[in-house]
């Protein structure tokens, strides 16, 4: 594993730091929103908005890249964003904030394609599970880095927006300066959602719905912690304790994945983090809200893994990458409405529609599933693809990659046992 990393620990070092930057200025806006005596509707726009440019910069960064090249476009969207994050200060307004972050999300999408290109160019056969591995941890590491680093600064001061800008800014330079190959961009046309429905209804309508809970945890969990008076240590831990899950359960949920149903198991993920909404909605304290958060941020995660591996199960290898884009345009849509939603239930009900909205949706989710074992039959244990855990905050490069890598590795595993049972019979 140190072998592989060594080979792109610039690409690994640069991620990490702009993960830095984009997981403060995520949690900054929730507390500097607060401040500025914004109300949980309004911080909900401005949540949506990053996901708004989110899709933009998925379907038109790499028309960008084809024409330009990947330096210019990285070195581009990069000044743009480090520039959006210092511009957080000078005009504090709702309509200005959603303008900003539209920009942000769409130079964040656009990074993750070149970011992604370069290291999927960098793997090979035998390494790309691992690489891919490394940089889904370096991204998690850096948004929970993030909530540390707002602990060293006043949210009512410009300092963390400069901070987060200048974390943005130097990140770029261990990546340009040792990148040399220039990789092929090549994002295939997402699949129709009608197909993409056809083909696998619960990953679909999941992911719709999983791009809900996610966009409301890391958008508005801030704007909750600020409405019920944490302190912004406590909100930032909070936060952080959101995706610390996520490391924890990762690897237990997918070891489970390649054991059984993985209906059964979106299902009991999904319950899980039902419960974990409800007994933060029912928690009385910090420690009860961390647990619940550390819980229902833990599932998230790895069900957006699921997921795509549930979906993968039956398609053809040749379909995947299609799939892959209409998946993440899928989540995309779902998180420009869960803020949405969670906004205009913190304003009816109070801070705790906060959890309202998640449980319902946890629930929804739990409740698709169960609907699904009654309609399908359950694919061999034996005949699906292995499970990679993919976080939420990658783009369809990365997503494609993991799944072309998931359907190597099943097909190497049954062509490996057939092996195995044929030298049996001998």
């Amino acid at each position: 594993m140190f072998q592989v990393v060594a080979g792109v620990w610039a690409l690994l070092l640069g991620i990490v730091l702009i993960m830095l930057g984009n997981g403060m200025h995520f949690t900054l806006i929730g507390l500097r929103g607060g401040i500025e005596g914004f109300s949980a509707a309004e911080l909900a726009v401005v949540t949506s908005g990053y996901f708004v440019g989110f899709l933009s910069g998925a379907r038109f960064a790499p028309v960008l890249i084809r024409r330009v090249g990947h330096v210019r476009v990285f070195a581009a969207l990069g000044s743009f964003m480090s520039a959006g994050l210092i511009a957080f200060t000078l005009l504090a307004e709702p309509w200005a904030w959603t303008l900003l972050r539209v920009l942000i999300g769409f130079c964040m999408s656009g990074i993750y394609v070149v970011a992604e290109s370069w290291l999927n160019n960098a793997a090979t056969n035998q390494t790309r599970g691992k690489v891919l591995s490394a940089y889904m941890i370096c991204q998690t590491l850096g948004i929970i880095g993030a909530q540390g680093l707002l602990t060293l600064g006043d949210a009512a001061t410009s300092a963390l927006f400069i901070g987060a800008s200048i974390l943005v800014s130097i990140s770029f330079a261990p990546i340009l300066l040792s990148i040399s190959p220039v990789p092929a961009v090549e994002v295939a046309r997402p699949m129709t959602l009608r197909k993409l429905f056809a083909s696998s209804p619960l990953g679909t309508v999941g992911i719709f719905l999983l791009g809900s809970v996610y966009a409301t945890q890391t958008g508005m969990g801030a704007v909750y912690g600020t409405q019920i008076g944490l302190s912004a240590a406590q909100i930032a831990l909070f936060v952080a304790m959101l995706f610390a899950g996520a490391l924890v359960l990762q690897y237990p949920i997918g070891w489970l994945s390649d054991q059984m149903d993985r209906r059964r198991l979106i299902f009991g993920a999904a319950l899980a983090g039902g419960l974990a909404c409800a007994a933060g909605w029912l928690g009385a304290g910090l420690p009860a809200l961390l647990a619940a958060a550390f819980l229902a941020g833990g599932v998230t995660t790895p069900l957006y893994a699921l997921f795509l591996a549930y979906t993968n199960d039956f398609l053809d290898v040749e379909d995947m990458a299609a799939a892959s884009g209409g998946l993440v345009f899928t989540f995309g849509l779902g998180a420009i409405a869960g803020p949405l939603a969670t906004g205009w239930a913190m304003e009816g009900v109070g801070p705790q529609g906060f959890w309202l909205v998640l449980g319902a949706t946890f629930g929804m989710i739990a409740l698709y599933a169960l609907f699904r074992m009654t309609q399908r039959a359950a694919a061999p244990a034996t005949e699906t693809d292995s499970y990679l855990g993919v976080v939420p905050t990658t783009s369809a490069v990365a997503v494609e990659a993991a799944g072309v890598w998931a359907a190597e590795q099943a097909e190497a595993a049954r062509e490996e046992e057939a092996a195995s049972e044929e030298e049996g019979t001998r």
